[in-house]
């Protein structure tokens, strides 16, 4: 399969910049870069817009009339999918992993402009996958055409997305005559980072990548790149020989859980703003930006590398947990 050639519903903003942190990097004795998906453009940004693209694309190819996807009461995935689909005309629902209740602010506020429908599952992760599902028949006994969207977008055509993105990465690391040494970006749902495994292998960038995981144990995370790595393979049918040594996930910096907030990822928020003008999120980009700034004071990332930091987007959860980040 000519994977570059599959449908795509025009939503991000492409290519996204690939800035120079200077002041970090002077501070932290490697020169960083940032990949900058929080500036996809499309409903405040983010990475899931490149997703988006590609699972909008295949729902009206479909005839789907409606998204149905999950997550956290503040997920970036719902509210990004929930403006896909009212660009393409559909309708879409969210279902929560939590119990209702809460102010609705961040990206609970832009779920409820957009007019989704929301559910509260009240249930783990993978119990609310099955809501998901059970959402889907429910529409389907009342004649409706639902397109389901596992958690954060992490599919074959998702994945598809991110090998993508590395060569677009690509183009802009020849362009300035760069070689990085490695990149770190978040682990969440892994289909980020299992696309830009694929990728890495694909085009042959030849680089380490570095997972931070946010929501999942380490083993959990590895055991999800590798399926998503089999099935991409599938997909395209092309080989994707990652070895087990290449799924490197941390998971030290994860802390009590998914969206609660850790000291380190707090401080990681104020440096980056105050250095560099740029702001991370609180559930998963402070995190990874913390466990960079420790892997490179241990030396996992070494004195005078280049580091590409995926900036996977996320700033309305700022807003979303506005005492968590000022406490």
């Amino acid at each position: 399969m000519n994977f570059t050639s599959l449908p795509r519903f025009p939503l991000a903003t492409l290519p996204t910049p690939l800035d120079e942190l200077p002041r970090l990097s002077q501070e932290l004795g490697a020169r960083i870069l940032m990949k900058r998906d929080d500036l996809t453009g499309f409903a405040l940004g983010g990475n899931k817009a490149r997703k988006l693209e590609f699972l909008v694309a295949d729902a009206l190819e479909k005839n789907c009339d409606v998204l149905v996807t999950g997550g956290g009461v503040q997920s970036n995935h719902i509210r990004s999918t929930a403006a896909a689909a009212r660009k393409a005309g559909l309708d879409a629902v969210g279902v929560f992993f939590a119990s209702s209740g809460g102010e609705r602010n961040g990206n609970m506020l832009l779920d409820e402009i957009l007019g989704a429908q929301l559910i509260y599952a009240n249930a783990d992760k993978n119990a609310t996958e099955r809501a998901i599902e059970n959402v889907c028949e429910d529409l389907r006994a009342q004649g409706r055409k639902p397109y389901l969207i596992p958690v954060g977008g992490s599919t074959p055509r998702g994945c598809v997305a991110y090998m993508l993105a590395v060569q677009e990465l690509q183009t802009q690391l020849r362009a300035q005559n760069i070689q990085p040494d490695a990149i770190a970006l978040t682990t969440g749902s892994c289909g980020t980072h299992a696309g830009i495994l694929a990728g890495v292998k694909f085009f042959g960038l030849n680089v380490p990548v570095h997972g931070v995981t946010v929501s999942r144990p380490v083993d959990e995370c590895r055991a999800r790149l590798a399926r998503l790595l089999t099935e991409t393979a599938h997909f395209i049918a092309q080989p994707l020989d990652v070895a087990a040594a290449e799924l490197i996930v941390h998971g030290e910096y994860l802390g009590a859980g998914y969206t609660k907030i850790t000291p380190e990822a707090r401080a990681a928020i104020y440096r980056v703003a105050q250095r560099e003008g740029i702001f991370l999120d609180p559930v998963y980009t402070a995190k990874t930006m913390a466990g960079l700034f420790d892997l490179r004071q241990r030396g996992v990332l070494k004195e005078n590398s280049t580091i590409i930091f995926w900036h996977t987007g996320g700033a309305p959860g700022l807003f979303g947990f506005p005492n968590d980040v000022l406490s």
